[in-house]
């Protein structure tokens, strides 16, 4: 064997090495999400960026990703709330995104999941922003209240999700149920497509404002907000006290007037069994100065995601990585 070939087998060895080594140094990181024209998807890209430092990247001190080494996260795309719960206990997701009240009712075997074992594994990362109860309808269809989507053609999105829990809660307390409407199961973006055909007339969708399916479709028809307010909304809220009276500002969707609505939590949730030195290193790339410009400007609602709010509504227990962190960080005494 020639000194060239020789050179170019070590060289070869050498590169298939430190490829191997570098495999061995690097974790996937799974995000359920949610549908990709709300919000989960889009944020949940800007989290998996903000925490993720593939193997070869630039050190944080040098301009390069401040995440956690070796990791790589992902946001993949689900149902929704109960779809990501439901995948993290099967193992589909390694984290996911919940709503306050559905992440509550399957810890505790309630609500959606009465009669179901209570996920008692479930743990909290963190709490992310407030999510808006959104219902939209065709300003052509003269949807003024909750009351008036008697006998419309309304769409409760999938079942199993979050939004269709919400719907459904919110429908009752105004006196309706599924069998009131002609209620159809779409999620966000084909529901405004519907919308547009004139299929529909209504959907409701329970996400963080603005979101990006609502944006396009104010772009394209005459739609209007419809509040989710009065006596019926305080009695939700005394019902259900992870509910909390909001606003959703003017010009939040084009030509479109404030709207009073209802709002539950977004939380970033686990199991149990998840490393603990994993969490508590995903809590502090996420809280880390610099990751806070990547929040700011990778989704709107980024700028809620905050520390400083990071275990308001948790009612499920924290992950003692996360609890660790916010321990150290003076947030739990």
């Amino acid at each position: 064997m020639s000194g060239t070939a020789r050179w170019l087998g070590t060289f070869l060895l050498a590169v298939g090495l430190a490829t191997m080594s570098q495999a061995q140094d690097m974790r996937l990181f799974s995000i359920g999400t949610g549908g990709t024209g709300a919000t989960y998807y889009p944020l949940g890209g800007t989290i998996a960026n903000a925490i993720s430092n593939p193997p070869g990247s630039r050190p944080c001190d040098e301009g390069g990703s401040c995440g956690v080494d070796g990791l790589i996260a992902m946001a993949q795309s689900s149902k929704g709330s109960v779809d990501n719960i439901e995948g993290i206990v099967a193992g589909r997701f390694d984290s996911g995104f919940s709503q306050s009240d559905v992440a509550y009712w399957a810890y505790t075997g309630t609500g959606l999941f009465e009669g179901s074992p209570p996920v008692e594994s479930l743990r909290v990362i963190s709490a992310l922003y407030p999510e808006h109860i959104q219902l939209i309808a065709r300003s052509a269809a003269g949807i003024r209240d909750v009351a008036g989507l008697r006998g419309k053609r309304v769409s409760l999105d999938e079942r199993g999700s979050g939004s269709y829990a919400n719907a459904l809660q919110i429908l009752g307390f105004f006196g309706l149920s599924e069998a009131d409407l002609d209620a159809r199961y779409l999620k966000s973006v084909p529901a405004a497509e519907a919308i547009i055909a004139g299929e529909i007339d209504a959907f409701f969708i329970t996400a963080g404002y603005p979101t990006n399916a609502i944006i396009e479709l104010a772009e394209r028809a005459e739609i209007t907000l419809v509040p989710i307010a009065g006596p019926e909304a305080e009695a939700v809220m005394a019902a259900h006290p992870f509910y909390s009276s909001d606003r959703i500002p003017a010009g939040t969707y084009a030509g479109i007037a404030e709207t009073e609505t209802l709002a539950v939590g977004a939380q970033w949730i686990t199991t149990a069994a998840m490393d603990e030195a994993l969490v508590y290193d995903i809590v502090s790339a996420l809280w880390n100065e610099r990751s806070r410009t990547l929040l700011d400007v990778g989704h709107a609602k980024g700028v809620s995601v905050t520390l400083e709010t990071a275990l308001e509504g948790v009612a499920v227990p924290l992950h003692p990585g996360a609890e660790r962190y916010y321990r150290e960080a003076g947030l739990i005494r």
